[in-house]
């Protein structure tokens, strides 16, 4: 078997509606997801046993990083079992809001989807994706979309749309169960969505950075209060054309007029302590490529 590395791209919501919650305990969902060209890079090696590493300390155990646990969810719902060495090399921050691990998972299915043969659409496979989080199934097809339900629910696929988009993150994470747990005690009212998805549909980047929607920012502030500076930042920097959170934190993005304005103000934050970088939306998800062949 060959080895396999495959990009594993992140997301931004460009509207996030949260509701109340539902009898199943998730909160109902309303998002338009599109995938970045700022991707981690997962490889894939037959090994004598499942194994992973990763070039970053995340501070969880291997077998309890979504990618390891991608691989054990593969084995069981298919009655294989998945010998792997996965190792992860990170471009994505933890607790952004990135949906870095949910991207490292979904990498994983499409690699082993590729080894045996499946597509991606696999009812099978979706379930898989869906079992491991919200963001996964939209993750291993990437592009844009619009989903309801809990986040996971596919209403229809949209047509990408290119952009460029600057991504800061204030250095703390905002655990995504406390996000909630925050928003809870402070319900926002969900947004209209039609701006978002209009903009997609008729490619007008200056419509969509000025529709860009997040309910959850005021659950997130609270909880780190750096979300707010960022977001302040971008929307004084000259070339940014909107700004939002992305998921629940704690990165927020810009849609900027040019390449060349991201770049600068991704220079900016960083002179601040953010990390950040520049990148664009992306009609990419998982790319799988095939290296030498195994002995």
């Amino acid at each position: 078997m060959q080895s396999l590395t495959i990009s594993a791209p992140a997301k931004v919501n460009l509207f996030l509606g949260v509701g109340s919650i539902r009898p199943d305990g998730y909160h109902s969902v309303q998002t338009v997801l599109h995938t970045l060209a700022l991707a981690d890079r997962v490889t894939l090696t037959p090994a004598d046993e499942l194994e992973l590493s990763c070039d970053v300390d995340l501070g969880i155990p291997a077998e309890s990083n979504l990618a390891y646990r991608a691989a054990r969810a593969f084995s069981a719902a298919y009655g294989l079992d998945v010998l792997l060495d996965i190792t992860l090399a990170k471009r994505i921050p933890a607790g952004a809001g990135l949906g870095g691990g949910s991207s490292d998972a979904a990498a994983v299915l499409a690699g082993l989807a590729h080894w045996a043969g499946l597509e991606r659409d696999d009812l099978r496979l979706l379930d898989v994706a869906a079992s491991l989080g919200a963001d996964v199934p939209f993750l291993l097809q990437g592009g844009a979309a619009l989903m309801d339900g809990r986040g996971d629910h596919l209403v229809r696929s949209l047509k990408p749309i290119e952009a460029t988009v600057v991504v800061v993150r204030p250095p703390a994470a905002v655990p995504t169960a406390d996000a909630y747990r925050a928003f809870d005690a402070d319900p926002q009212l969900v947004g209209d969505m039609r701006p978002v998805t209009d903009s997609v549909r008729f490619r007008d980047p200056r419509a969509l950075a000025a529709g860009l929607a997040n309910n959850m920012i005021p659950a997130a502030e609270a909880l780190v209060p750096a979300i707010g500076d960022a977001l302040a930042f971008l929307r004084a920097e000259t070339g940014v054309l909107g700004a939002t959170m992305a998921g629940s934190g704690s990165a927020v993005f810009a849609i900027c007029d040019s390449a060349l304005d991201a770049e600068r103000i991704s220079r900016v934050a960083e002179q601040r302590g953010w990390w950040s970088a520049a990148t664009a939306l992306s009609a990419q998800g998982p790319v799988v490529t095939e290296s030498e062949m195994m002995v």
